[in-house]
């Protein structure tokens, strides 16, 4: 007779843990789109400025990142889980099944964690040039507002006060 041996339990809960953790990085990962945020590549580094004033300003999404972190942390995830269930080829079917489910969570749920609230801001420059700037919705801007636009060597814009 054949019998499975299941996992136990506790090594189920620390599989789930180190997936939990793996996703939690991702989203500590995720670059700011923020116009107060420099990179450390940016730092003490000429950067062109432009002045103009706010013509319009419009909420957006920006999409989150889709790493291979999360689909690994969920496929990890879902795959311990699945060899949960049943037992013998039900078990090893499950863990398939499981691991692919998990991975297209994972995804998922990495993207939607790092998914940040943005403005797309239209900025009239002195020149009469118009210029459009999304970024990170943390720093409030209105029509009419003089503003600072910054371009590094990089080509990162950011619209600032």
């Amino acid at each position: 007779m054949n019998r499975v041996r299941k996992m136990p339990l506790w090594k189920n809960i620390r599989w789930f843990v180190i997936a939990a953790l793996v996703v939690g990085l991702c989203a500590s990962c995720a670059s700011s789109r923020s116009a107060n945020v420099y990179s450390r590549d940016q730092a003490r580094q000429a950067q062109n400025v432009q002045m103009g004033v706010v013509a319009s300003v419009k909420s957006v999404l920006i999409e989150g990142t889709k790493t291979p972190l999360g689909t690994i942390a969920g496929g990890a995830l879902g795959g311990v889980a699945g060899s949960a269930v049943g037992g013998g080829k039900g078990a090893q079917l499950m863990t398939v099944v499981g691991a692919i489910a998990g991975a297209a969570a994972g995804t998922a749920a990495e993207e939607g964690i790092t998914r940040k609230q943005g403005l797309e801001i239209i900025v009239r420059l002195d020149n009469g040039t118009l210029l459009s700037v999304v970024q990170e919705a943390d720093v409030a801007f209105q029509a009419g507002d003089s503003v600072k636009i910054i371009t590094g060597s990089d080509g990162t814009t950011r619209v600032s006060h």
